[in-house]
């Protein structure tokens, strides 16, 4: 662990309820989630964040997941003035106008299918990845794509996490 990352998991630990809870809202929009792991503080590693957010995730109802996911823009259209998305999206960034055009389609459908935002992790993908990605998850049932879903919502939660306790106070 290095000495960012001790403070920052330190000053997590020590921070007001509703603080946590504010910044923990910034990982993942949902409620359920972030309760669970202001309950289970104090942290002693961020490994143990990190699991502890897992079993969370693993706990989630589907009322749950659906609050998680509203807090996630679609894929090629990060929230303006949300560095986080457009960070994490960067692989939509330098797209062509046809692989955007086409993304937007792919949302749109798969947001018919599902009820829900195509909601992948995007650190490190590139456009093309994540439009075969939707190509490949339309075909899932509802209860497939709501478990894969749930998998990509921790992957993305683990990454926000490092951030968080990566940040000094």
């Amino acid at each position: 662990m290095t000495s960012t990352s001790a403070s920052g998991l330190a000053r997590f630990n020590a921070s007001e309820e509703s603080a946590a809870l504010a910044e923990l809202h910034e990982v993942c929009a949902s409620t359920a989630w972030a309760r669970h792991l202001v309950a289970a503080r104090p942290f002693a590693t961020p490994e143990d964040l990190y699991t502890a957010s897992d079993a969370a995730m693993a706990r989630l109802t589907a009322e749950d997941l659906a609050e998680a996911m509203a807090g996630h823009p679609p894929i090629g259209r990060p929230k303006p003035g949300d560095p986080t998305s457009s960070r994490e999206q960067a692989g939509m960034a330098g797209a062509s106008d046809d692989l955007k055009a086409e993304m937007l389609e792919l949302n749109l459908a798969y947001q018919d299918t599902f009820g829900h935002v195509f909601l992948i992790c995007a650190t490190g993908r590139t456009g093309e990845q994540m439009r075969d990605a939707v190509k490949e998850r339309i075909g899932n049932s509802p209860e497939q794509e709501r478990e894969i879903v749930r998998t990509e919502l921790g992957k993305i939660n683990r990454i926000r996490l490092n951030r968080l306790v990566e940040q000094d106070a």
